[in-house]
């Protein structure tokens, strides 16, 4: 247990992921770690690796000093490069290497959980030299090793943990981004309103609205009469929302009831993570 109830629940949430990802990678032969994922440019092998890299750095490990190679075609922005770093250093590592150093790190970030006695308000260092507080942080990681849990989850074709804790921190990672997405990205127009109608594991309904001044905000009540209604299930709406997909791509599982112009905009936006 941390000192701080605020953290626990991304504790436990991150806790529960990141352990699945062990249990997940363990038993893989050689040639599964290079398998493709749903994060473009990564495989399975990379996805540890970014794990791994980024739980030593909530450890305040210093970071590799290494050169990445000029042909990464996924790799387009500063951001991009930051996390590239982890993840290349590693990619000549065998399975044992991997699946020993998360065991490692596992180990040395659950001390580190038992034991945190900063408050939330803490600032730590953040990726590219930010900071931000030590709840963030913990929200953060608990949101990106869900999402990644996923990736895996894609790639070896073991579905599983939808409607887990790490599965509603990332439902309000990313329905927070929902207002920027609609009245800013979209254009929604002023003093409109769209509804995201979600099934499944997790299921919700919210509305995005748009005030006059082209502002979003975002609330769980009905709209009586919406510009878009976009109904989807909770797969499709995290895969959407992650970018792991393209709107075409799943355009069988996206239903759309108004203007087809605004929901196709939101839609081609919709992919709120940088990775």
């Amino acid at each position: 247990m941390t000192v701080h109830p605020s953290l626990q629940n991304y504790a436990d949430a991150w806790t529960h992921s990141i352990e699945a990802i062990a249990e997940l990678v363990q038993p893989l032969v050689e040639g599964e770690w290079n398998r493709p994922t749903p994060c473009i440019g990564w495989s399975v092998r990379d996805i540890v690796s970014h794990v791994i890299g980024m739980e030593t750095e909530m450890l305040g490990d210093p970071r590799p000093i290494h050169s990445l190679p000029r042909d990464l075609y996924h790799v387009r922005s500063d951001f991009a490069r930051y996390m590239e770093v982890q993840v290349d250093v590693r990619r000549h590592h065998t399975a044992p290497e991997m699946t020993s150093e998360l065991e490692y790190i596992l180990i040395r970030r659950a001390r580190q959980l038992r034991n945190e006695n900063r408050s939330p308000e803490h600032l730590i260092r953040a990726p590219l030299g930010a900071e931000w507080s030590l709840e963030q942080a913990y929200r953060d990681r608990a949101f990106d090793v869900w999402v990644h849990e996923q990736d895996l989850r894609a790639a070896l074709g073991v579905p599983g943990n939808l409607d887990s804790a790490g599965a509603l921190v990332a439902r309000d990672v990313l329905l927070e981004a929902l207002p920027e997405v609609v009245a800013k990205d979209a254009g929604a127009p002023a003093s409109s309103a769209v509804v995201l109608d979600v099934t499944g594991p997790v299921e919700f309904l919210r509305t995005v609205r748009v005030d006059a001044e082209g502002r979003g905000s975002i609330d769980g009540a009905p709209s009586l009469g919406p510009a878009v209604t976009l109904a989807t299930d909770w797969e499709t709406f995290v895969r959407l929302a992650c970018g792991r997909v393209r709107p075409a791509e799943v355009a069988d599982r996206v239903k759309i009831e108004g203007d087809e112009g605004l929901a196709a905009a939101i839609l081609d936006n919709f992919a709120v993570t940088p990775r």
